[in-house]
């Protein structure tokens, strides 16, 4: 058993190294963004390209860089990992904190084991709280005096929705519900079940998001895929690289669209009433490819994932190919760049900040598979007539310092009840307010 563990270990070392020394992105910075990227020619290689900004945290006193005209302070620290944020109608901002579950088959073999050590390095190795904080600035001053745990005992908790006098929230492996009455600064309700997600052993994309349609009668909610691309079998992908519909009344739930890699920030189109998403695409075919991506979600819609890549682009990897499939593949809306790791979204309908009125502020958690590091940041993508015009500008940036350390990495994203800019950042465990500078 000890050689057996020794011979792992220097296996999953080895790789680590060579990864290291692979190869990297030939782009122009910026190439790979917008409605009309840059696409190059997929790279195989033997290993992966593995590029980790290693999780630090915060030096006392240190946060990040706002853009010009801006300001940001903690409205909260010393949380345990938080990853989503949901503001209630009264401005209280719960925040889930929350981490992988236990997945025992997404750790098997050299490449599970590799991809557990990678995933350590960058923060994301430490037991879930598996719980919702909820956060209180009474007096305004843009940091909660009040931080109280509002419930707990779930299951890696992600995604929250109000609708009427019930919050109901996702967990890995379902939406569970419980009563709110304005101003509970805790609930200790039973969850009551509304709908199964998928879960299991395997649960490779664990985090679940969910939004309420306008009416509130339906839940939709994301379900990322169980594998890079579909390497464990389309057995194991039922209702996953999805966007699922969920009858509130029955728990009825529908395939809403498809072929989404990892979509997670989901958001109305304040202009147009339509759902978008942003979504992580696969990895392994070299830094400049697949760009992650902002678009608008169809009903009934297929975009690709995993036998075709930004629209029609045919990944070899997949067997067997399905193009009959590939020809129904719809091109996403915008590009973020490669390997940025977009989580958080939402439409700026404040009026705090009114220079980024209609747009979407996006959480880039940063990536693993790039050469040089992309994303950790927060950028807006300004919209005119409900599409996107434009590159997208900084908000927040400095979450990696000079020696390449991840001092944070952003998630979720919100805006507060007074028009401020909320981030959630996981490895610095504090919960980030922008507002214009002065104020």
């Amino acid at each position: 058993m000890r050689d057996h563990t020794l011979l792992r270990l220097s296996a999953g070392a080895t790789l680590l190294l060579l990864a290291a020394c692979a190869e990297k992105s030939t782009l122009a910075p910026g190439a790979d963004v917008g409605p009309q990227p840059t696409l190059v020619a997929p790279k195989k290689s033997m290993f992966p390209t593995v590029d980790i900004a290693p999780a630090k945290g915060w030096p006392q006193g240190g946060k990040p860089v706002a853009a010009a005209g801006l300001a940001v302070n903690a409205m909260a620290s010393g949380l345990d990992h938080p990853r989503w944020l949901h503001v209630l109608p009264n401005g209280d901002v719960l925040v889930a904190e929350s981490n992988a579950p236990e997945r025992p088959e997404d750790k098997k073999g050299i490449r599970g084991y590799v991809m557990g050590k990678v995933m350590a390095k960058a923060g994301a190795g430490v037991p879930s709280a598996n719980r919702i904080t909820l956060l209180r600035d009474a007096d305004g001053d843009g940091v909660a005096e009040l931080k109280k745990v509002f419930l707990k005992g779930l299951n890696s908790p992600f995604g929250m929705a109000l609708v009427g006098d019930m919050l109901y929230v996702a967990n890995t492996d379902g939406i569970v519900r419980f009563p709110y009455k304005e101003g509970d600064t805790e609930i200790t309700a039973g969850a009551q079940q509304v709908a199964p997600l998928p879960g299991g052993p395997l649960n490779h994309h664990w985090t679940k998001n969910i939004i309420a349609s306008r009416d509130g009668r339906k839940l939709y909610a994301t379900s990322g895929s169980n594998s890079n691309v579909a390497e464990n079998g389309m057995d194991k992908e039922v209702d996953r690289a999805a966007i699922l519909e969920v009858d509130i009344a029955s728990g009825k739930t529908r395939l809403f669209a498809s072929g989404l890699r990892n979509p997670n920030g989901m958001a109305w189109n304040p202009e147009t009433g339509a759902l978008w998403t942003v979504v992580n695409e696969r990895d392994e075919i070299g830094s400049d490819l697949v760009p992650d991506y902002l678009t608008s979600v169809k009903d009934g819609g297929f975009y690709g994932w995993p036998y075709s890549w930004y629209g029609q682009h045919v990944d070899e990897r997949v067997k067997p190919p399905r193009p009959d499939l590939v020809a129904k593949a719809i091109a996403p809306d915008y590009a973020l760049g490669a390997h940025v790791a977009a989580l958080g979204l939402a439409f700026y309908t404040g009026s705090l900040l009114p220079q980024f009125a209609n747009g979407a502020i996006i959480g880039q958690h940063g990536s693993w598979n790039r050469k040089p590091l992309a994303g950790y940041n927060v950028v807006y993508v300004p919209f005119k007539e409900g599409k996107p015009a434009g590159k997208p500008v900084d908000i927040l940036t400095g979450f990696v310092d000079k020696n390449g350390d991840a001092l944070g990495r952003p998630v979720g994203v919100a805006v507060s009840k007074q028009g401020a800019i909320l981030v959630a950042d996981d490895v610095g465990n504090v919960i980030w307010r922008v507002t214009p500078a002065g104020q």
